[in-house]
């Protein structure tokens, strides 16, 4: 019973139109062995004992006995409270009701490439042998938008042709929650980006690819848009040339701290980031305190550091 609970559920946020299809795919990840292990537990517990908080702990130390870290299980239980909004709307579901703990859990302070590192990244200076070539730009490309406008991987691997306009320095993403929003691209960038075009012109009549096929910015070798892993993938590869330990998530933290350290205004560091909310763009002031403490240390005579 509570199995088709959830797949209803998770039908009524797809018809919703509120969540994205990735959001939803995670909710039914983390929703779906909590979903099994009250199922088994349910069979061997009389009525009156099965919404017993215990359960719930008794779940929550299981999956981190597994490894899962308490950001994850912080991540269930918000997953678990939409569930269950959604379950008190019928009596027969009240047994599977939980009284939900919070979890704590350390944000850390975001990975970033300093800027100094980051301005070698589009000097060409790496050793790869295939500079001229489509595979090489659009690589480069990536590492350039990535950096540059601080978009998430996913919204990367979505942009097609139609959203750059490079006359204004402007693309149009979708990121969380299928919101739309629209975020700076440099004059250098734009530049580079009509660089790669031209050889993504070219890559594309050499293949024989029709337009229409292929509307995605990024094209593996076949013609295909690049998939988020690729992404990941080739991100790590790059970095890899460059000595870096690259990712798309540090390379838009390195954007938000940059812009912080160069005195952006943080409200208009979280529109072009798509934050929902002020707080999550916040912790790059962590990262750049940070950064000034270093600095305060190695330089100022009375710090305590040895000189």
């Amino acid at each position: 019973m509570l199995h088709k609970a959830l797949t209803d559920y998770l039908k009524s946020l797809a018809s919703g139109g509120r969540h994205s299809a990735k959001t939803i795919e995670s909710y039914g990840r983390d929703l779906t062995p909590w979903v099994a292990f009250l199922q088994e537990k349910y069979t061997e517990l009389p009525s009156a004992d099965r919404n017993d908080p215990l359960l719930l702990r008794l779940y929550l130390r299981l999956r981190s006995e597994k490894g899962l870290s308490n950001r994850s299980l912080a991540r269930f239980l918000s997953a678990l409270s939409g569930f269950q909004r959604y379950l008190s709307r019928k009596s027969q579901y009240k047994p599977y009701l939980f009284k939900l703990p919070r979890m704590k859990f350390s944000t850390g302070i975001p990975t970033f490439v300093p800027q100094s590192e980051a301005a070698h990244l589009f000097e060409h200076g790496n050793a790869r042998s295939d500079k001229g070539s489509y595979f090489y730009w659009r690589d480069f490309i990536m590492i350039a938008l990535l950096y540059a406008t601080g978009i998430r991987r996913e919204e990367l691997a979505n942009i097609k042709l139609g959203d750059l306009d490079l006359k204004r320095g402007l693309i149009t993403v979708i990121g969380k929650g299928n919101k739309v929003r629209v975020v700076p691209v440099g004059e250098r960038t734009v530049e580079d980006l009509k660089n790669y075009l031209t050889l993504r012109e070219g890559f594309v009549s050499e293949k024989g690819i029709e337009f229409p096929e292929s509307p995605a910015l990024l094209l593996n070798r076949y013609g295909k848009p690049l998939t988020v892993r690729s992404i990941d993938r080739l991100v790590k590869k790059y970095g890899r040339g460059e000595g870096l330990d690259l990712t798309p998530h540090a390379l838009r933290h390195s954007f938000a701290t940059h812009l912080l350290e160069n005195g952006a205004d943080l409200m208009l560091i979280k529109e072009i980031l798509g934050h929902s909310s002020l707080s999550t763009t916040q912790k790059y002031t962590h990262v750049t305190a940070e950064t000034m403490k270093k600095a305060y240390k190695r330089a100022h005579p009375r710090s305590g550091a040895k000189q």
